[in-house]
């Protein structure tokens, strides 16, 4: 079993969304090929939700592939539109699992969401532009820990 995991910016510029959806959905397929069936997300708003949208797409095609969601605190969504909240809970209700890394916010939660994301994982699939946050971190902590990373960013330019 081979595992994938994601990281990415909350915000996805409406110009960009279609041919990156486009691209996840190619890596998926190429993943899929090279062995890969558990993908995590981490359920947050922007590229985490965009994977696990496209996972849960792919699972039709491929009942092997399986969501796992690694969520910071169960309160994350508290300050969320109500859309947004509700997508969630679609997404959680779908997946295959997932876990609570803390029952309320901590100054810390993300960071150890964003670990446990890669810790195990062969493949850390990110969508990074810019060069800061939780997303740099992952990607690094990813490199730090020889897991391999694609940005699919690189193949948007």
């Amino acid at each position: 079993m081979k595992i994938c995991c994601f990281t990415g910016h909350r915000t996805i510029d409406p110009e960009v969304a279609p041919r990156l959806t486009k691209l996840l959905d190619e890596r998926l397929e190429t993943l899929v090929a090279e062995g890969f069936t558990e993908f995590r997300a981490g359920g947050a708003r922007g590229f985490d939700t965009l994977a696990a949208l496209r996972v849960l797409a792919l699972q039709e095609r491929h009942p092997q592939c399986k969501l796992h969601l690694l969520l910071p605190c169960r309160d994350q969504t508290k300050f969320w539109r109500v859309g947004d909240q509700a997508l969630f809970d679609d997404i959680l209700s779908k997946a295959a699992s997932y876990r609570y890394l803390a029952d309320q916010y901590t100054p810390t939660c993300m960071y150890a969401r964003n670990r446990a994301l890669v810790d195990g994982s062969d493949l850390c699939v990110a969508y990074l532009i810019e060069n800061r946050g939780g997303t740099l971190y992952t990607c690094s902590y990813a490199l730090k820990n020889k897991v391999e990373l694609i940005n699919l960013a690189d193949d948007l330019l």
